[in-house]
């Protein structure tokens, strides 16, 4: 009787660890990202091609420039962090690569559409979305070949286990460039037209993706543009009154957000092709505008709209690093004593200390649809 009371205990037990197994998911162990987007997430591609980022760029981290826009780190290297794993090294970065655990396509500038300008008529960078797919693509196949033309270990060092691609964690954070290109420029009915052919050639490039291999997708919408210091004194030196309450300008919010909306419905559209992926929507908008609205709260100071480094104003745009004749004097757009106290590093762009904090807001799945998929579970978000 002892003995079977014994083995029904222990039976119980199993049971027990059994469901704890399926209730909470372990770790999915990454052992490489692979991101696609714009300045957001970029840490050094548009650099290594053009103009390297000057300082004081790089400097509450780095001590120094490190092809990122930012003082420090960016949302994606406190993602790396997450994870375990190094900061990504930009594909387009050819001095001293490491691709071991992944690369980094994203480039400062990049759009989902395919820009018609160029990088100097309009800031658009020359490697859209489909850019960096095809960018992907010959990486993987290249990489693969070497890796088994390797004669010792030692040489693939450097490349990534072709047995991870299909492992692999796969970022998106782009189209905040489409949205601003038109955005304030152009009527609103013509800034909502554009969005359809961006959801469509998002569409595309996640099922090209997939037919890669990729299983793993953890996808940003796009945060509050109208919340961006320059956008916003755009739009208030034009005379706007169309201001929230925390003093972003809700028309263009309205406009990210039918964006954002669509997006979120690919996403579920996907979900019902895709069957045997994952795909986690990630809602930067509500961590970049909580922020904004409770900067003082926080921990930073009670104005979100200043900026660290560079000189904006009404008459005047002087972009952070950079010296500009004004009223006939040389003027040097340095930065502030204290970035960490600042939400906006330069304007566009976030201070170290603020994506650090939008990144404490997404990694643990907060923020996520499915809700609660943390980054480090994206493999486990299933919902078919």
């Amino acid at each position: 009787m002892g003995k079977l009371f014994a083995s029904c205990v222990l039976l119980l037990c199993i049971l027990n660890v059994g469901e704890m197994v399926k209730g909470e998911p372990q770790s999915c162990n990454f052992q490489a990202i692979y991101n696609f987007g714009d300045s957001n997430s970029d840490t050094g591609g548009i650099s290594a091609v053009y103009n390297p980022i000057p300082p004081p760029n790089g400097q509450t981290h780095f001590g120094k420039p490190a092809g990122r826009v930012s003082d420090g780190r960016l949302v994606i290297d406190f993602m790396a962090e997450n994870l375990g794993l190094p900061y990504l090294h930009p594909y387009l970065d050819s001095l001293a690569p490491n691709f071991q655990h992944g690369a980094n396509f994203a480039s400062g500038g990049s759009s989902i559409r395919t820009p018609t300008e160029t990088i100097f008529e309009s800031g658009h960078s020359p490697f859209p979305l489909a850019s960096q797919l095809s960018q992907f693509d010959q990486f993987k196949a290249r990489s693969i070949e070497l890796y088994k033309q390797a004669k010792n270990p030692s040489e693939n060092a450097y490349l990534p286990n072709p047995d991870e691609f299909s492992n692999a964690l796969y970022t998106f954070d782009i189209g905040q460039n489409d949205l601003s290109h038109v955005i304030g420029k152009v009527p609103n009915d013509q800034a909502l037209a554009i969005i359809p052919d961006m959801i469509q050639q998002y569409y595309a490039a996640i099922q090209k993706m997939y037919q890669q291999g990729a299983r793993s997708f953890w996808i940003h919408n796009v945060g509050p543009l109208g919340c961006s210091p320059v956008q916003r004194l755009s739009a208030v030196s034009g005379g706007s009154q169309d201001l929230d309450q925390y003093g972003c300008v809700k028309s263009h919010n309205d406009i990210v957000s039918q964006f954002n909306q669509q997006l979120k419905n690919l996403i579920y559209q996907l979900r019902g092709q895709l069957k045997d992926a994952s795909l986690v929507y990630v809602d930067m908008y509500n961590a970049k505008y909580k922020l904004v609205s409770d900067a003082k709260n926080q921990g930073f100071d009670a104005d979100p709209f200043k900026i660290c480094c560079g000189i904006h104003d009404q008459n005047n745009h002087v972009m952070c690093g950079k010296t500009q004749n004004i009223n006939g004097k040389d003027v040097y757009a340095g930065a502030c004593g204290n970035p960490s106290m600042y939400i906006s590093w330069d304007g566009v762009h976030f201070s170290e200390k603020a994506n650090q904090w939008i990144a404490s807001q997404i990694v643990g799945g907060g923020l996520s649809d499915p809700p609660n998929v943390s980054l480090s579970q994206v493999c486990y978000g299933h919902t078919g």
